[in-house]
């Protein structure tokens, strides 16, 4: 049975929505309130507080408080921890593509070697 986890599950939701990655993307430059963030998409406040939500479940960023203003930061450990689920699912597609390469290198060494006594 797979387990399914949580806390991916909610970072690569967040990451699905190309909204939500051009605000990280801005978010990784430094800090920005919901009106800098709202101004290159194109999009209204409340759609891109909406947004901001689904990042904040998912701790990909954090909002403090200044003044009547609130800040959003990008928040780094979401993305290492996605970052190591795809680097340790890269391994394991790497080494099975690894295994089929040598079956069929092998079954090219049998197919050659029947080749040679079917003559």
């Amino acid at each position: 049975m797979v387990k399914y986890d949580d806390e991916l599950d909610a970072i690569f939701m967040a990451l699905s929505h190309p909204a939500r990655r051009a605000m990280l993307a801005r978010l990784g430059e430094g800090e920005a309130t919901v009106g800098e963030l709202a101004q290159p998409l194109d999009m209204s406040l409340p759609a891109v507080t909406k947004h901001l939500k689904v990042m904040e479940k998912a701790r990909l960023i954090s909002r403090s408080r200044n003044a009547q203003w609130r800040p959003c930061r990008r928040e780094e450990a979401p993305l290492i921890t996605a970052s190591i689920w795809i680097e340790e699912q890269r391994k394991v597609w790497e080494s099975r593509l690894d295994r089929l390469e040598d079956y069929l290198h092998v079954m090219e060494q049998e197919e050659g070697s029947n080749d040679g006594q079917a003559r």
